[in-house]
């Protein structure tokens, strides 16, 4: 009897066929079932006991993208032992595709954003690197989508060739009108990955300076010292020569002072000496060398080079500021006079 009821045919196939169909599903599913439950929980009690991240990465994976496809692999393969009509046999093949093409892309991007993310951190990520990350993603996103569905169209039989010709006119003529938008964008990611400059730094850029505050896709801000918000496009920053102060691991100093013609070679010779020692007293200091630099038009000049082991500016002037309290300390015990412009007129009777 339950052969007979088996063998029953209903919509081109047999029941038998169709119990078989089931059989298989939960079979599959079933197997599916216990990977998840024992072979992911054991992977995941592994994954918690190392230090690298790319086994986290890989669980993230197999959760999210291959299971479902798993799943869905299932119900396709054991649909496909039965006998379909060509119109549902057609939808589930397009849907089959579909739901490959959405694996592909979903999985491409999530290797991307792993990869800018190990990139990020190995560099230090911060507030600003997120903002970045989005950015470069938002991008890659569109590129990604818009090639899963091309390829999508060209298995569905659809002539993807005249239609990349037509995109390919219209692309150039979009990008010629968008020259500068697109010089942009590639210079943001120019200053992304070579790292002239980052939020924080300060800079000079022709007769602009201040400190960065953002780097978007087409344009830069930097607040000034004045206050005021200065937004620069990203192709004049990379075009251009940029000084970071931030990055001076330290700050060369020069300056000149000057004593009167009065001065005797005595005092002459010993100032360098004292400044010498002035600078070396200041902490944070390197004195590198202090001359009789010149016989001005109304001083004796004096050159003086030193170096401030800090890039910050306030440290740098605080240092400049005690040297020079120093140095009119010991000239004042010495009786040297600093010079300030004189004339002296002789009159013949």
């Amino acid at each position: 009897m339950f052969q007979g009821i088996t063998e029953q045919v209903f919509l081109g196939n047999r029941i038998g066929d169709y119990l078989i169909f089931v059989g298989l599903f939960l079979a599959a599913f079933g197997m599916i079932k216990v990977f998840q439950h024992f072979i992911i929980k054991h992977l995941k009690k592994w994954a918690e006991k190392t230090a690298t991240t790319i086994d986290d990465f890989l669980l993230r994976i197999i959760q999210r993208l291959i299971l479902p496809l798993a799943y869905f692999g299932a119900f396709y393969l054991s649909v496909n032992t039965l006998s379909l009509h060509p119109l549902l046999k057609k939808i589930i093949d397009i849907i089959g595709m579909a739901v490959l093409m959405v694996f592909v892309a979903r999985a491409t991007l999530s290797i991307m954003s792993y990869g800018f993310d190990l990139y990020f951190i190995k560099r230090g990520k911060d507030v600003e690197s997120d903002r970045s990350l989005t950015g470069i993603l938002a991008v890659l996103k569109v590129v990604v989508w818009a090639l899963a569905i091309v390829v999508f169209l060209d298995n569905l039989g659809f002539k993807i060739s005249a239609i990349i010709a037509g995109l390919g006119i219209g692309g150039i003529a979009i990008a010629l009108a968008a020259q500068a938008v697109l010089g942009d964008l590639f210079s943001y990611f120019s200053i992304l990955f070579d790292r002239p400059f980052e939020v924080g730094d300060f800079i000079i850029l022709d007769q602009y300076l201040g400190t960065i505050e953002h780097v978007g896709i087409k344009t830069t801000r930097i607040r000034s010292l004045g206050g005021e918000l200065v937004i620069l496009s990203n192709t004049d920053l990379t075009s251009s020569r940029v000084r970071n102060y931030k990055r001076m691991d330290k700050r060369r100093v020069v300056f000149k002072l000057g004593v009167t013609y009065q001065t005797s070679l005595d005092q002459l010779k010993v100032m360098p000496g004292i400044i010498e020692k002035v600078i070396k007293d200041v902490k944070d200091t390197t004195f590198d060398r202090a001359h009789f630099f010149s016989y001005g038009d109304f001083s004796l000049v004096f050159e003086v080079v030193y170096y401030v082991m800090s890039r910050d500016y306030n440290i740098y002037m605080d240092i400049q500021q005690e040297i020079n309290f120093a140095i009119k300390k010991e000239f004042e015990t010495r009786d040297i006079v600093f010079a300030y412009p004189t004339q002296t007129l002789y009159l013949n009777k």
